[in-house]
């Protein structure tokens, strides 16, 4: 896990702090989470670690942070799951879509499984600057950010339910394994 962690730390400590804060924030998270995954654990917090990476302005190549990192970690010989996950993380393709962007996406897995449910949930439920935010306060934040007509806006819209679906899976298992006071 060191090696997302520094990898991180290198492209966001110094250039973004608040983003840096967000990424401590969801990777300390995760983290509680980790011994309840098995293997999944490591794949969780790795990805937890470097979600945000692609925020980094020597990688911010298209300006859309998940392609970015995502095309980042593949010329670093990241495993191709957390690849996937970072590329498509929070539901990126939705945003993707309002940017067309999609042919670029085509190419990266959506897993649609418990451990993609919960880095949606840790990434959705930490604030800008590293506070626990509950789902409906961090969606309202991200709008409050932006006019309606953005295109950051439709793609919250548009990516809504799936999100919300996520939310209450990864809710329901923390649920079913005791570790809500924990997370």
């Amino acid at each position: 896990m060191e090696w997302a962690e520094s990898t991180a730390e290198q492209f966001l400590k110094d250039s973004l702090p608040r983003r840096w804060a967000h990424v401590q924030s969801v990777a300390g998270r995760a983290g509680r989470l980790v011994s309840h995954l098995g293997r999944d654990g490591e794949i969780l917090h790795a990805t937890a670690w470097l979600h945000d990476v692609g925020y980094a302005p020597p990688l911010a190549v298209t300006g859309f942070h998940p392609l970015d990192g995502a095309h980042y970690l593949q010329t670093v010989d990241v495993p191709a799951r957390v690849v996937d996950l970072v590329a498509l993380h929070s539901s990126a393709a939705a945003e993707a879509s309002a940017l067309d962007l999609d042919e670029e996406m085509a190419g990266f897995v959506d897993e649609r499984t418990l451990t993609r449910d919960l880095l949606w949930f840790v990434d959705m439920t930490i604030g800008p600057d590293g506070q626990c935010m509950d789902f409906e306060a961090r969606m309202d934040d991200v709008r409050a950010r932006y006019v309606p007509d953005h295109y950051v806006i439709r793609a919250l819209d548009a990516g809504m339910a799936e999100r919300r679906a996520a939310m209450a899976r990864a809710s329901e298992w923390i649920d079913s394994v005791g570790i809500a006071d924990q997370v």
